[in-house]
């Protein structure tokens, strides 16, 4: 894979572009205009006056959209000083502006040179290090036009006309004159033709957009954090190709912008404080996903790598689990009562499944031949039984006992089975084998135990004991796991660890975020707060645009969070966590269907004064205000919703 750390990826799905730092695209790696899954354009090279300009900046200026400022020298310039300033704006959806500014004393004519080319590949093939040629182009109207033999072709346009076309190479040519003080504009606009091209996500198109929530206080990150988090799932929206008005978020830019139910409904539920709409849609686009025949009820979802100890771990099962707790906590931020009659036979299958497919006891197996008994799923199953009964109280539904017993049998037996004692104060196994072998290694997938869900103004019930509860969040928060930047997948003294392994030492944001708000919840806010700066002190020094995992190495005076070659960023994971991240700090905890929201802010008041604003509780805007001694005040909420305990 091309590694991706230091690109500037711009992102409105389905369009994206991934530009190196200099803003010229050499046709390497993975650089390119890309549409619905092809590489419209590969090549991009601005020549001016015969040489390439010289970039002094290239930064992201909102999730779609990059610039590169650069410099050129001409023959008027007598020191040292550049007469002519470039700017290029590039736009997710393949728009370039490439303005050129004289501060020279004198009219000047410069030649101006564009080298375009393409070869139309699909994301998998650049994806995956295949070369693909070039294909020839030809003219079209003002620019040029490509077409693969699929029948997929490429125009670009360009504003204004060039003076001179040589398709043969693919190059524009103008002789731009240029007033003193004054500048003149190339604009190149990239469209991809094709059968299955999709319509983008967005307010010009028609489609919903998340709130435009803020977040401000005494530290300014805080509010980086949140509005870079908040573009980034606006720029990661995709629409069920099915049911255009249903949309969900991808995964992550560049690798993973196809299907991925598990991560689709992480990223719903941390996004919850921004209204319920994400949520349904999700739901809706995965309750249609569900399996009918053999395993009816699952959601299907791919495997994935769970690291050297652990064989891989099937996200359908993940995402099953996940659909009835999500649509539960989604009750209690306000869904509307009509999504919940929808989807409340989604979520009964989802636990008419689990029934049946765990054990007598209530563990749950991974599929496969292994059949090995994951702690973390124990975890997702436990969580669904308890906040499945909630749900299923409330509507009137049968089988709310049962499934709280369910659970209580399920805590006794992991309890028993899957704590391991030692003279340190013992610690969660990872895993089971079928034969009662526990796998005693340890990572940050141990937080999981700790995310119980909202459930009646609070939090459920977690699979540990009050003394293991204490336990885990010491062992969260030491230097094995806290790596001073976010909690590694893997414990560095843990066999086989390695800083920038996927699932065995990395910095996982999403599973950090979840040992915040488990750790907050649990009354650890030591621990809780430690995570907490770490990640936002790590969030700084990636522009705010957290990736989805960066090296889990230890965090020294003078280091920097080190990234990951091919982490998605934006990951929507990574995105919504610092937005759940910040209402966790709040401690906002709704229940819309009794018309009351509790606060329980983080003492210490981690990041003193806080306001959040333009969240949505119970279908109405909500604000809330945290002091720097740490008390709660909602500012604004729906007529009738009384602060709760």
């Amino acid at each position: 894979m091309p590694p991706v750390h230091d690109a500037l990826v711009c992102v409105a799905l389905p369009s994206f572009t991934v530009s190196a730092p200099h803003g010229q695209l050499t046709g390497q790696g993975l650089e390119g205009v890309y549409q619905s899954g092809r590489r419209v354009l590969s090549r991009c090279h601005l020549r001016v006056a015969g040489r390439d300009p010289v970039v002094v900046q290239g930064r992201m200026l909102s999730a779609d959209r990059a610039r590169f400022a650069a410099v050129v020298r001409t023959a008027a310039d007598l020191g040292p000083d550049p007469g002519v300033v470039v700017e290029r704006s590039r736009d997710a959806n393949g728009t370039e502006r490439i303005t050129f500014r004289s501060s020279v004393g004198r009219p000047l004519r410069l030649p101006v040179e564009i080298a375009l080319g393409t070869d139309l590949a699909e994301l998998g093939a650049v994806a995956s290090g295949r070369p693909c040629p070039e294909l020839r182009p030809t003219v079209h109207g003002s620019g040029l036009r490509w077409s693969a033999p699929d029948g997929v072709c490429a125009t670009v346009s360009v504003e204004p006309p060039p003076k001179d076309t040589l398709a043969s190479s693919g190059l524009l040519c103008w002789e731009l004159e240029l007033q003193p003080g004054h500048a003149r504009t190339i604009t190149l606009d990239v469209r991809l033709r094709s059968a299955r091209t999709t319509r983008p996500v967005g307010s010009r198109t028609g489609g919903h957009s998340l709130p435009e929530a803020r977040a401000e206080g005494d530290d300014p990150r805080a509010e980086r954090l949140f509005r870079a988090g908040l573009g980034d799932l606006r720029a990661l929206l995709v629409r069920d190709p099915d049911h255009p008005a249903d949309l969900h978020l991808a995964a992550g830019v560049p690798w993973r912008c196809g299907p991925a139910p598990a991560e689709a409904l992480w990223a719903a539920r941390m996004a919850l404080p921004l209204g319920t709409q994400l949520a349904a849609t999700t739901l809706r686009t995965l309750a249609r996903a569900q399996l009918t025949g053999p395993g009816a009820g699952r959601i299907p979802g791919p495997l994935r790598d769970t690291g050297p100890h652990l064989p891989p771990s099937c996200t359908g099962t993940e995402a099953t689990l996940a659909f009835p707790v999500v649509l539960a906590e989604a009750r209690r931020w306000g869904l509307p009562e009509q999504d919940l009659a929808q989807l409340l036979p989604a979520a009964e299958r989802c636990l008419h499944w689990l029934r049946a497919t765990a054990d007598e006891s209530g563990l749950l197996c991974e599929p496969g031949p292994v059949r090995l008994q994951r702690a973390e799923t124990q975890a997702h199953a436990h969580r669904a039984a308890l906040l499945g009964a909630d749900l299923l109280e409330a509507c009137g539904r049968p089988g709310a006992d049962d499934w709280r017993d369910w659970a209580h049998h399920l805590r006794h037996r992991f309890r028993e089975e899957f704590w391991l004692d030692d003279r340190t104060g013992g610690r969660p196994a990872a895993a089971r084998t079928p034969e009662g072998r526990p796998l005693p290694h340890l990572g940050g997938g141990a937080a999981h135990l700790l995310d119980t869900g909202l459930l009646g103004g609070g939090f459920a019930e977690g699979l540990l004991d009050k003394v293991q509860t204490e336990q885990l969040a010491r062992l969260l928060g030491s230097p094995a796991l806290d790596t001073g930047w976010g909690l590694r997948g893997l414990g560095a003294k843990e066999p086989a660890y390695n800083p920038f392994g996927h699932r065995s030492g990395a910095v996982r944001v999403h599973e950090t975020a979840v040992a915040i708000t488990g750790l907050a919840a649990a009354g650890y806010d030591k621990e809780a707060t430690s995570l907490l700066r770490g990640l936002l002190d790590a969030a700084e020094s990636f522009a705010y645009r957290l990736p989805e995992m960066y090296a889990g190495d230890q965090r020294t005076s003078d280091s920097v969070p080190v990234p990951h070659p091919a982490a998605c960023r934006p990951a929507a994971i990574a995105s919504a966590a610092g937005i759940q991240m910040l209402t966790t700090v709040a401690g906002i905890r709704p229940d819309a269907p009794a018309g009351t929201v509790a606060l329980h802010p983080m003492r210490g008041a981690p990041l003193g004064a806080l306001r959040l604003s333009g969240l949505c509780v119970a279908g109405a805007p909500f604000a809330v205000r945290v002091s720097r001694l740490g008390l709660g005040m909602v500012e604004e909420a729906a007529a009738g919703l009384q602060l709760g305990v």
